[in-house]
């Protein structure tokens, strides 16, 4: 049961023009655009080789927080979770499938971006084994971060205000977070708080491992951690389920 309602929410997620804009299309249009074109000073290197693991880090936030927090909170609003609540699939099993569906739809989302950087002329510091050695951990943190932040919003607030608080989220921390814009172009103090946003952990952590051949990214995991457990907890104490 679990498994086919996972089949479901993929196939509602790629279905949905709106989702597949957001899931897909935007990344990969981000990421063509800013390795192309000198739209963002870097520094030194290649642009593909900095903005490719920004844009794997805002694929995982369009997917498990954007885009579910705006499925869910409609579900909730037209009494749908209720009803599949009330079905032989538990109301654990339900949020099991929606996990399910969200890591499966990342798994894509990894694939295109990783092939489409890679046909750009991005490769990976160390090889790319090496790099998703680190890679694996921290996209399931982020995951995990994020899709509690979006729980939280759709349980808890309207459809309506779900729906604009996400996409303001998401625009705020695509340009905040790191994703195509340096952190260290910002003053020391801003940067140091946005150093500890979900979204800068996560872009931080993938681009030290994947592009600057660092090693165990130990300060975005506990960062991630953290953000995850916080979000998990208080998603699982204020969602509700009408």
């Amino acid at each position: 049961m679990v498994l086919a309602q996972a089949g479901a929410e993929i196939r509602a997620m790629l279905r949905n023009g709106e989702q597949l804009l957001l899931t897909m299309i935007i990344p990969v249009l981000l990421l063509a655009g800013f390795s192309a074109a000198p739209l963002v000073d870097v520094g030194g290197g290649r642009r593909v080789d900095f903005v490719a693991p920004g844009i794997l880090a805002l694929a995982v936030m369009s997917t498990a927080f954007t885009g579910q927090a705006i499925a869910t909170g409609f579900e909730r609003r037209y009494g749908v979770l209720r009803r599949l609540g009330a079905t032989p699939l538990s109301r654990t099993g339900l949020l099991l499938a929606k996990t399910v569906a969200v890591v499966a739809v990342e798994a894509l989302q990894i694939v295109v971006i990783t092939v489409v950087a890679l046909a750009l002329g991005w490769s990976p510091h160390g090889g790319p084994s090496l790099g998703a050695l680190w890679a694996v951990p921290l996209l399931l943190l982020g995951t995990a971060a994020f899709s509690g932040l979006g729980l939280l919003m759709a349980g808890t607030l309207r459809a309506e205000a779900t729906l604009a608080g996400a996409n303001l989220v998401y625009l705020v921390l695509l340009g905040l977070g790191g994703v195509l814009f340096p952190l260290d172009r910002f003053p020391g103090g801003v940067r140091q708080v946005l150093e500890l946003l979900p979204i800068s952990a996560l872009t931080s952590g993938l681009r030290a491992v994947l592009s600057d051949g660092g090693g165990f990214p130990g300060g975005p995991l506990l960062v991630l951690l953290c953000w995850a457990v916080a979000a998990l907890a208080l998603a699982a104490r204020t969602f509700r389920w009408e």
